[in-house]
């Protein structure tokens, strides 16, 4: 096997593991930076949500506050308002998800199904969770999600959640008895959830790591090139050339011309000292024909 074979076959196997390992890292650093975007727009969704909810019980139910003792007005509850803004929004990013699903809501319309069911009763169960993610199939593809725990806090709240009878005629109904009831302070009754789709931030980081390892790829092409022939200049030809005077010497050839030894590498170095062998050598037979 040649010195040149070998130096490519080593240079291969290094490339191949620097391939492998800078594959996994930014195959993760891709992937992690895909999950931070997606995450990046929940908190947008969430925050203008809550933005929504706060202007609606900060603003629009003081200005309808006694319009709402004679009629009640869903437009006024701030997760009626939220959801509403959201679902306009959805006419135009159906992909995008937000509800405030709850277990037994005021309005049907909010019910959590089978797997907010499992969101919600995960936080009932253990009412320290902050929020829970991950991640699930949709009909438009996967789908990372955040859900957040709704806790009944105030006890306002109640006035409209203990029992048919204490709650506003007008809002009985319109949503009937049945519905909303049986409230408990510091309740978790719900979860405020939030999904962003992961196709674009996926195929964004997918196309992403195929330029980075087509160029790491294209990089190698040419270090290789650039390295076989600076291997071939420097070191192969000399040591052939080498190679080739000590063999024509072994057959007692000695009239061959001084191998080019310039330089002060070990190339250089082995060259000159094979020089100066031969001229020894060819004064040491020359004096024994004298003899």
């Amino acid at each position: 096997m040649g010195l040149q074979l070998k130096f490519n076959l080593i240079l291969a196997a290094c490339f191949l593991f620097g391939l492998i390992v800078s594959s996994i890292l930014f195959y993760q650093l891709s992937r992690s930076e895909a999950i931070e975007q997606l995450q990046s727009q929940i908190d947008v969704i969430r925050a203008q949500a809550l933005s929504v909810r706060r202007y609606t019980s900060e603003e629009i139910q003081p200005l309808l506050a006694d319009q709402s003792t004679v009629q009640f007005l869903p437009q006024t509850i701030p997760s009626f308002s939220a959801q509403t803004v959201f679902r306009n929004f959805r006419a135009a990013y159906p992909q995008f998800f937000y509800k405030e699903a709850a277990l037994n809501p005021t309005n049907p319309r909010n019910r959590a199904v089978e797997w907010e069911n499992d969101i919600v009763n995960a936080f009932r169960n253990d009412p320290s969770q902050a929020e829970i993610s991950g991640m699930r199939e949709t009909p438009t593809g996967r789908s990372l999600y955040l859900a957040r725990p709704f806790q009944i806090k105030d006890p306002a709240c109640l006035s409209c959640h203990t029992n048919a009878e204490m709650a506003p005629a007008s809002m009985v109904k319109i949503y009937g008895p049945n519905n909303g009831f049986g409230w408990k302070l510091n309740e978790v009754i719900g979860a405020q959830i939030v999904s962003v789709p992961m196709n674009l931030p996926i195929r964004n980081a997918n196309r992403a790591f195929v330029t980075f390892m087509s160029s790491l790829t294209v990089v190698f092409a040419v270090l290789f090139v650039i390295l076989n022939m600076m291997l071939t200049a420097l070191i192969v030809q000399p040591i052939t050339q080498l190679s080739e005077a000590a063999d024509q010497i072994s057959k007692g050839k000695l009239d061959i011309a001084e191998l080019p030894a310039s330089g002060k590498d070990e190339v250089s170095q082995l060259g000159q000292a094979f020089n100066r062998m031969r001229r020894s050598l060819e004064k040491a037979i020359s004096l024994i024909d004298k003899g």
